[in-house]
Formats: C-alpha cells, structure tokens, sequence
C-alpha cells in the first residue's frame, strides 16, 4: 500500500517515545489508524510476555492517530487522551508482530470515542481498548 505524502512526513515525526519503542505508522486514513510494532525483548515483563503497558500505549497511539487524521499537512489536529481502558486477551512474546487498529465511533465537535482492536500476526486478538480523547 503506497503510503500518502501526510503519512510520509507524520511518520518521519514519531515521538522520541515513538522511535524508542519501535512502533511504526502502518495505515492512516479518516476515521482509522494502524501502528504496527514486532516485539523484542525490551517489551518483555518479568515474565517473558509483552509487558501491559506496551499494549496500552498500542492502543492509545493507534486511536490518537486515528483522531488526528487530516489530509492536509498544513492543518496539524492535536489530540490528549482524557479515558483509556484496556482488555489483555491473550499473551505476546518476542518476534510476534502485532497491529493495533483505532477507530472513530462518535463522539461531538471536541470530546471523540475511539475503539482499538491489537491483533498478532495469526489474527489473533491480544487486547481491546476503548479510548475518550479530546481534540483541539
């Protein structure tokens, strides 16, 4: 999929956070968002499993793009989380490569109501959230 020319420069722009835990912009379109991420060791807990707060951060990224989305790269939206609730389904390990999709479900002219399914290679779900975010 050929990526747009506001997703080029979006992309190039991730957060330090971003570039520090390895996630990538994968789709962006009105209304949706993918970020993409394969898991490596430093996502690990104690247990050998991804840590919980990787998947929330999955889901609050992936539903803060969604939010953001504006095909013209001159007019920049600003989004803060106010909510975020997360499900943790299943587990993920090192190598798994996992895809957290938001999406917009309503919501008025600033306060918005997103959903994000985070999904494994297989298809798998391993986890949900549902996030409420303000927009400026």
């Amino acid at each position: 999929m050929k990526k747009s020319n506001t997703q080029d420069t979006t992309q190039k722009k991730l957060s330090n956070f971003g570039q520090h835990m390895g996630y990538s912009l994968a789709e962006w379109t009105e209304g949706s968002a993918s970020i993409a991420l394969t898991i490596a060791d430093c996502h690990l807990n104690s247990a050998g499993i991804m840590h919980g707060g990787v998947l929330a951060t999955l889901i609050d990224t992936a539903c803060g793009y969604t939010l953001i989305h504006n095909p013209d790269p001159e007019k920049r939206r600003r989004a803060v989380t106010l909510s975020l609730n997360t499900q943790f389904t299943s587990a993920a390990k090192v190598d798994d490569k996992l895809v957290a999709t938001g999406i917009l479900k309503g919501g008025g002219k600033h306060i918005k109501f997103l959903t994000c399914d985070v999904k494994n290679q297989h298809g798998q779900l391993v986890g949900h959230g549902e996030a409420v975010m303000k927009l400026f």
